[in-house]
């Protein structure tokens, strides 16, 4: 830990006190997903997170600090969207120098997280490899520098999933379906790429990110949860709405860190708006694993479901 990194009174009393503590990117709220959804799915995760056992930690840079969870009023200025910037592991400098207000992405949130100690993150879909663009997520290097849990849906359905997972076997990061032998698909419950690994309970998860540390591996776990069958969509129709999707991002010439929110957002707009529920039901499913797997970490590791920094 840092002066640049402070934990939340929340958070930090949590620690002491011996809680599990699940750690959470603020991108989805600035960035992937619009108000009041936002802050909807703030509150459907930090309830899911509780239910569980474990304290929420959003993470975000705000006056020139990285807090590893925000205050409710925070959070509710980070829903707002206005005037707030997007910051990957690689713009914390920048970022933190501004004095600003930035929502962190997965690359940041879990660089953040392993500074603080933590040891368990959730997000909903991580980024990864784009279609015909080649344009690489930086979630994909971080993760593979950074040995923490991190409980998601697979890679956003924006990207090429067979692309991804390679890249990620490269990066030798680990990635493990829960209860599922396919990798999940965002929105999508599952893509072609078959799973070697698997996780059946929050117990068993835990079990892994407790031989993370025994073993000192320097890279993260994935532990991809499959979207809740309800919520999840048909794999074809939303190949045809990326599709629709990545041609407009062409026309509008859209590239970097700009492409991803918004892709997610033109498929909203192609879908009807049914695939920002299949996104809200997925980000509350795996908050609520992660945080499973966070107090079951705590039972058997270290304090809170962490690792010493």
């Amino acid at each position: 830990m840092n002066e640049a990194i402070v934990l939340g009174e929340e958070v930090r009393s949590a620690l002491a006190e011996g809680f599990a503590v699940v750690s959470l990117e603020t991108s989805v709220l600035s960035q992937g997903l619009p108000p009041p959804r936002n802050a909807e799915a703030a509150e459907r995760m930090s309830d899911a997170i509780r239910a569980n056992g474990a304290v929420p930690a959003w993470i975000g840079v705000v006056g020139g600090q990285v807090r590893v969870g925000l205050s409710g009023g925070e959070l509710e200025r980070f829903c707002e969207r206005e005037g707030i910037a997007k910051v990957a592991r690689r713009d914390l400098p920048a970022a933190v120098a501004s004095g600003g207000l930035g929502a962190t992405t997965v690359s940041a949130t879990i660089f953040a997280a392993r500074a603080a100690g933590l040891a368990v993150a959730a997000t909903g879909g991580i980024g990864g490899v784009h279609p015909r663009t080649g344009d690489v997520s930086a979630d994909l290097l971080e993760l593979a520098r950074t040995p923490l849990l991190l409980v998601c849906s697979g890679p956003k359905s924006v990207v090429d999933p067979v692309a991804t997972a390679e890249r990620l076997e490269e990066l030798g990061v680990a990635v493990v379906g829960y209860r599922c032998e396919r990798l999940p698909f965002f929105v999508v419950r599952e893509s072609p790429v078959d799973l070697e690994h698997r996780a059946g309970s929050p117990a068993e998860a835990a079990a892994l990110a407790a031989a993370m540390r025994t073993l000192g591996t320097r890279s993260a776990t994935l532990l991809c949860n499959p979207v809740p069958e309800p919520s999840a969509m048909d794999p074809a129709l939303v190949a045809e709405a990326v599709a629709r999707c990545e041609a407009r991002a062409e026309r509008e010439e859209v590239h970097g860190k700009a492409l991803t929110p918004f892709l997610l957002s033109a498929l909203a707009e192609e879908t009807g708006g049914v695939s920002l529920d299949a996104n809200l039901a997925l980000l509350e499913a795996n908050a609520s694993l992660a945080a499973a797997v966070a107090s079951a970490l705590a039972v058997t590791s270290l304090p809170n479901g962490r690792e010493d920094a």
